[in-house]
């Protein structure tokens, strides 16, 4: 979102305010904004803004994808980092996709780095989509969401030759 000075006097001054939701983000961003003129010896300037986003709890990724054959398992693994100095717990809220995937907690350093495994189920061909709740024990978090969207083609049948 941007707050701007409309109209700027020749040789005055102008103000332009960025602001960047940095919700859902984690890491180094970048983000840019043009700023179109009427001085025709530079009709436009880009204005850059580069932050370092410090998140509680670092996640690989919030989204686990599926693509395959039916009769095939296949596996993800989401890594969940605490970023804060106490330790971290993970319990399971609510999970969607019990019947098609199925998915572990795994600790590898006490309260510090957690291993999230899901095995998709082989299982009948289909789109399924849902996702995995997990309650922390950080105010900062109290709850990390992971969306899941798995595809399981049909299997074809083989032409022999």
């Amino acid at each position: 979102m941007a707050h701007f000075d409309r109209v700027i006097p020749p040789g005055g001054v102008g103000k332009i305010a960025l602001k960047i939701n940095t919700q859902g983000y984690q890491g180094k961003i970048i983000k840019s904004a043009r700023v179109y003129t009427n001085d025709p010896a530079s009709r436009v300037h880009i204005l850059r803004i580069s932050a370092f986003i410090k998140v509680p709890i670092y996640l690989s990724t919030r989204y686990v994808y599926f693509l395959g054959i039916e009769g095939q398992s296949q596996t993800r693994v989401v890594e969940v980092i605490s970023k804060l100095h106490k330790p971290l717990s993970l319990s399971p809220l609510e999970f969607t996709l019990a019947e098609r995937i199925k998915y572990e907690i795994l600790e590898l350093e006490k309260g510090k780095h957690f291993r999230l495994r899901f095995t998709l189920n082989p299982g009948e061909p289909g789109s399924y989509f849902g996702f995995l709740k997990l309650k922390t024990n950080y105010q900062e978090k109290p709850q990390i969401l992971i969306k899941i969207r798995a595809k399981v083609l049909k299997k074809r049948a083989q032409i022999p030759a």
